[in-house]
């Protein structure tokens, strides 16, 4: 499931998750774990062990990470020492990262990302990553304090959070719209980021530590799309935009930042696989013309803020929402 990059993760970076979870010097990719899950094993680059719930039954398999092609390896102590003080900020190094949201598109990106936050700064080899995928609902309470409880057992208390789980329903007038469909929306999108932030947040400031929870918004949180209609995805990043004020303005004495990116709508302005449909070719074109910089977003275009906002190089930075759009909010 996972490519060359995340090979590239590190001892001092290890990465888990919720569905969503990554430790970067622990371990975090996506989650959702129970508090009966034991502590995962550190297991070499080239598997890694994942653990589905169901009706309270724990089903263990195991995912074959492809190595083709593996170039570098985990920035070790040693050199991360060496490292100037501003590169040495920019690294995850001894970060606990949990990602939501992480088993493809955006999240899935920026969990590679944050592992690849020190192994890229230096090419070594013979290293392994410690990997652990978990399965969580993030509309479940329950689910999610189960399986923050057990990275924590696991891993120790994260350092990171990027909640980036969420779905998109566009071309839906309001007037017809499913009003079951909007609630799951807001469910998912709003709700679930809230009961992330506050498991990740409770652990945090009941260990005393400081930590960055990064909230994965939209441009359409800011503005109203053209030419497709979808008030509820529209209200549901307008309302996780302000979460993520409110959080940082209430956290802040707890030395916990928060920050929201706010990337071209997941749905269409960025290219991903929920707008790769043939359906949607025709407002593609106009999303361009409407795009100063003429194109789609890339998934990995949010990689580098995700990174910064992780690490200690921003660590004065709380309560912004970076828009990441081409500059089609210029117009």
């Amino acid at each position: 499931m996972f490519s060359r990059q995340i090979v590239r993760a590190a001892r001092a970076s290890r990465v888990a998750a919720i569905p969503t979870v990554s430790r970067v010097s622990r371990a975090a990719f996506t989650a959702a774990s129970r508090l009966r899950e034991p502590v995962p094993d550190v297991v070499a680059a080239g598997e890694v062990s994942a653990a589905t719930y169901t009706d309270g039954h724990i089903e263990r398999t195991t995912i074959k990470v492809d190595q083709t092609s593996v170039e570098g390896a985990p920035l070790n102590k040693t050199v991360y020492n060496q490292l100037p003080r501003t590169m040495q900020r920019l690294s995850l190094m001894d970060k606990v990262v949990v990602v939501t949201g992480g088993a493809r598109g955006l999240g899935y990106s920026m969990a590679q990302a944050c592992a690849e936050a020190v192994a890229e700064l230096h090419k070594l080899t013979g290293d392994s990553v410690p990997v652990a995928f978990y399965n969580v609902d993030v509309r479940d309470e329950n689910a999610i304090t189960e399986s923050i409880a057990a990275i924590v057992k696991a891993y120790g208390v994260p350092d990171v959070l990027i909640n980036s789980a969420g779905i998109a329903d566009s071309n839906m007038p309001a007037e017809t719209y499913d009003t079951k469909k909007f609630a799951r929306l807001i469910d998912i999108n709003l709700n679930g980021s809230f009961l992330m932030a506050q498991a990740v947040g409770k652990h945090m400031i009941a260990a005393n530590k400081p930590g960055s929870i990064i909230f994965i918004a939209s441009m359409s949180g800011s503005i109203v799309n053209y030419p497709q209609e979808q008030s509820c995805y529209n209200a549901s990043k307008a309302g996780v935009i302000q979460l993520g004020k409110s959080l940082a303005a209430e956290w802040a004495k707890y030395h916990i930042r928060v920050n929201c990116i706010s990337p071209g709508t997941n749905l269409g302005y960025m290219d991903t696989a929920l707008n790769n449909v043939p359906a949607l070719d025709a407002q593609k074109k106009i999303w361009r013309s409407l795009t100063p910089q003429n194109r789609l977003g890339a998934v990995e275009d949010l990689n580098g803020l995700a990174v910064l906002l992780a690490s200690d190089a921003s660590a004065f930075m709380t309560g912004s929402n970076v828009i990441i759009d081409g500059g089609y909010t210029l117009y």
